[in-house]
């Protein structure tokens, strides 16, 4: 039991309310506030009308037309440093999995420091002390179970799952608390009677596999029973993923350079799912006729590998920052963590899942056919003209 899931409560919310304290017990709402903006963060009192990450926003100022709406500042990823720099403090076993979240393994900590529940109350406490924010810890001997202890234990708690105990938490407990279960995989064992993480653990692989195919079917039957040998490791060395290209002749407007945004977009989101990574920070990179180079930031609701959904937000940026005619465009994917770690999040079969599996055909048959068998549309009708 020395694994660790360390959990920021409401973190870009939480980080502006320490900035301005006026803000506490407000409903406030991190958000774009474009025409295509989405929640990135809303407080705990926001979540009461019914606002979440990834709600667009127009949706959530109806729900909380007494919301604060602040757009999203560069001040979360030094706090999330910072917080990091605690966590590594006890355990060099760090492996961040988001900007607001991470796993630790303290087994090596246990005889100088303390147990994993003294370290647990140590951390919280000093991220509340130096930050002024709370974060949320889950204890058990697993990635998947001590991330969920600390979804049971939200907000600002701890929860400990002892081994004694392990599957009797984990077993009542709701088949959409499996990492990789999305509302169609939900479907397709609700029609075989599943409605418990028990349920799955007690179905055999087999009939299992039937419904949902075995490679599905032998990893939810693992994690329905605990078995999750994935070792915390440390923060991968690479940081992004990125790609641009300079054209000819300068781009006058986005119906030259937009098509190129979207070839660039979905070049980063394969490379990304070739390494088994999902980033939740979008960049684009301008260089005018002059020479003059801009950067543009946004920060998703949750990581992603597909080039639609990065697409979406460096398009965006690019529209507001694109004000001249532009010589070279880029586009970069960072704040990256495992696809297999964000768990429900980037399920695959979430009704919004489908670009990836669309994007997932065009990287076979880019990699059987070469890389040219395919072309965005825009590309192909100006190569054709």
């Amino acid at each position: 039991m020395n694994i660790l899931h360390v959990d920021m409560d409401a973190f870009f919310a939480s980080v502006e309310i320490a900035r301005d304290p006026s803000l506490r017990g407000k409903p406030v709402i991190i958000a774009g506030l474009g025409p295509r903006g989405v929640v990135a963060a809303a407080s705990y009192e926001a979540r009461e009308y019914g606002v979440h990450s990834a709600l667009p926003t127009a949706v959530a100022r109806r729900r909380c037309p007494r919301g604060v709406f602040m757009k999203p500042t560069a001040s979360y990823g030094a706090v999330s440093r910072s917080v990091m720099a605690i966590f590594r403090e006890y355990t060099p076993h760090v492996q961040p999995i988001s900007v607001d979240e991470a796993f630790l393994d303290v087994a090596g900590a246990r005889r100088m420091i303390g147990t994993p529940a003294q370290i647990a109350r140590t951390i919280r406490a000093r991220v509340r002390d130096e930050h002024g924010i709370t974060c949320t810890v889950g204890i058990a001997s697993t990635k998947f179970l001590a991330k969920l202890a600390s979804e049971h234990a939200k907000p600002d708690g701890l929860g400990i799952v002892p081994r004694e105990t392990e599957l009797r938490f984990l077993h009542p407990l709701p088949i959409r608390s499996v990492w990789g279960i999305g509302e169609k995989t939900a479907q397709k064992l609700g029609r075989l009677g599943m409605r418990t993480v028990g349920d799955i653990a007690r179905l055999s692989v087999d009939r299992l596999a039937a419904s949902v195919g075995t490679a599905s079917a032998e990893h939810l039957h693992a994690l329905a029973r605990n078995i999750d040998p994935r070792p915390v490791r440390p923060e991968r060395v690479e940081k992004s993923i990125s790609n641009e290209t300079t054209f000819g002749h300068d781009a006058p407007d986005a119906s030259i350079w937009g098509p190129t945004l979207l070839e660039l977009s979905r070049k980063v989101a394969s490379r990304a799912r070739t390494r088994g990574l999902a980033g939740r920070g979008v960049t684009v990179k301008l260089r005018f006729g002059d020479f003059k180079t801009i950067t543009r930031s946004r920060m998703l609701p949750a990581p992603t590998d597909v080039g639609q959904e990065i697409h979406a937000a460096a398009r965006e940026l690019a529209d507001e920052a694109a004000t001249a005619p532009v010589r070279l465009i880029g586009v970069r994917l960072d704040h990256l963590v495992e696809y297999a770690a964000v768990g429900r999040q980037v399920a695959l079969d979430e009704p919004d899942r489908g670009w990836r599996e669309i994007e997932a055909a065009i990287d076979d048959a880019a990699a059987r056919f070469g890389k040219d068998s395919i072309r965005s549309g825009g590309r192909l009708r100006r190569s054709e003209s």
